[in-house]
């Protein structure tokens, strides 16, 4: 059966669909010795020769789906053109993996990764709204009015967030600790909406991602999601 060359490459494990699409826009890709630069083109596995960067790609055997508690100083990105270290270095495993969204540089916690792209677009996709669930500590205490403020949606720069949840766990002489819940995923998100009210965030972690829980993994650490996990991201 044929089908989309982005489904296929993420199917080998070279990255999201849309990551892919990417590097066939980019020219990194031939089907059968002819390099593809447009998308809409479809292959069959089995019978077409798909390379990527000079390498023939093939589907892999066993997928995998690993949390990772990511620690913070650790790009998420499978390669990074700074020669920082990436997240796909902290885990040994032979499959090609990729992770699931993303997390800040400056952030930790949970984040999943797979090799599987159908799995990638059930939690990535904007229908899901899957609620995601940060610790911060953030400087000073958010008012009562700074909280509806705060849940009712926030200008981050031209866009105005969602409705999210704020809770405060425990206050500090100059600072607090907040428990914040989102299902949106913008670049810095909770970061601009803490500065947006003069709440600079001091360190945030993710702990839970739908029901998906970050639980006592050490920071650092991954591990294979169980039967469980896996059943709950396929019902989505």
């Amino acid at each position: 059966m044929e089908e989309r060359l982005q489904k296929y490459m993420a199917k080998c494990g070279v990255a999201s669909r849309r990551k892919c699409e990417e590097f066939i826009l980019n020219g990194d890709v031939t089907v059968n010795g002819v390099n593809v630069t447009e998308l809409g083109v479809k292959v069959k596995e089995g019978e077409d020769e798909v390379t990527f960067r000079g390498k023939i790609i093939t589907p892999e055997e066993e997928k995998v789906y690993i949390m990772i508690n990511k620690p913070e100083g650790i790009i998420t990105s499978v390669k990074d053109e700074k020669n920082r270290k990436t997240v796909i270095d902290l885990i040994n495993v032979k499959e090609r993996i990729y992770p699931i969204g993303r997390l800040d540089y400056d952030s930790s916690g949970l984040l999943l990764l797979t090799n599987d792209g159908d799995i990638y677009n059930k939690i990535i996709h904007p229908r899901v709204n899957i609620d995601k669930v940060y610790i911060a500590l953030v400087k000073g205490t958010f008012s009562q009015d700074e909280i509806k403020q705060f849940e009712n949606g926030v200008d981050i720069g031209g866009y105005i967030t969602s409705k999210s949840s704020i809770k405060t766990l425990e206050k500090y002489s100059n600072s607090s600790k907040v428990e914040i819940k989102i299902h949106e995923g913008k670049n810095r998100q909770i970061r601009k909406m803490c500065a947006a009210l003069n709440h600079e965030v001091v360190s945030l972690k993710r702990t839970k991602i739908g029901k998906i829980h970050l639980k006592d993994l050490p920071k650092g650490k991954w591990r294979n999601l169980t039967k469980d996990e896996l059943d709950y991201i396929k019902s989505l």
